[in-house]
């Protein structure tokens, strides 16, 4: 480990630059040094740690998996770069795993200290901040699904996302979705994406009205 002091330590991090001389002695007072092993597991995949991680030495993959354990490399995290921070904003599950791929060095700030540092919860400051994270989260699984889905899988979850409930509790695309737009969401043909709403439709996954809105049952889950 740095024989430099923790308040060093974070000025040397651009996550924290800007902070003022109180804030950043608040850091400081608070960071915890960890050393993870090569292969630990830093933060795992839907579940939640209450902390924010900034790499020291080392580096660290950030990875997602499916349910059958296929996993794809979202990144690749060096010194200075940090984890965990999502979580602590809005308050969710980690959407990815972040394992040391070699031995690696840390600074550990739990959620109190870390919230003391955000801006206030009514500003627009954080509403702008909880907003880039869950489109970093939707970014993620848009990562995850066209990297380890199937079509059939893509489809699914484009149009999960799509439904709400309705006034009967029922989910619903209440707007007309073209099959080229899917197709477009999903990476696939239009034509890929026809075979797959139509099979979809005769499984009885989906149902088209006559409006162009579809009723969609919550089995098509077990797709995506």
């Amino acid at each position: 480990m740095s024989m430099l002091s923790n308040l060093e330590l974070i000025r040397r991090v651009p996550l924290f630059a800007l902070l003022t001389t109180d804030h950043a002695e608040i850091v400081a007072d608070a960071v915890v040094k960890r050393r993870f092993k090569r292969g630990e597991v830093v933060v795992a995949q839907g579940e939640k740690s209450n902390i924010l991680f900034i790499i020291l030495t080392g580096r660290a993959r950030v990875i997602t998996a499916d349910r059958r354990g296929r996993e794809v490399i979202l990144a690749t995290l060096q010194p200075g770069d940090y984890l965990g921070e999502m979580s602590l904003i809005d308050n969710q599950a980690h959407s990815a795993t972040v394992r040391a791929e070699i031995q690696t060095d840390m600074l550990s700030l739990a959620r109190a200290e870390f919230a003391r540092c955000l801006p206030d919860n009514s500003s627009m400051a954080y509403a702008i901040m909880k907003g880039l994270v869950l489109r970093l989260r939707q970014a993620d699984r848009k990562i995850e699904s066209l990297a380890l889905m199937d079509v059939y899988g893509r489809v699914a979850r484009a149009l999960l996302e799509f439904a709400q409930p309705d006034r009967e509790g029922r989910l619903a695309i209440r707007d007309r979705i073209s099959r080229q737009d899917i197709a477009k969401m999903v990476g696939a043909s239009r034509e890929m994406v026809s075979r797959v709403m139509k099979d979809l439709e005769e499984r009885g996954f989906v149902e088209t009205r006559e409006d162009g809105s579809m009723l969609i049952r919550e089995q098509l889950g077990s797709l995506g």
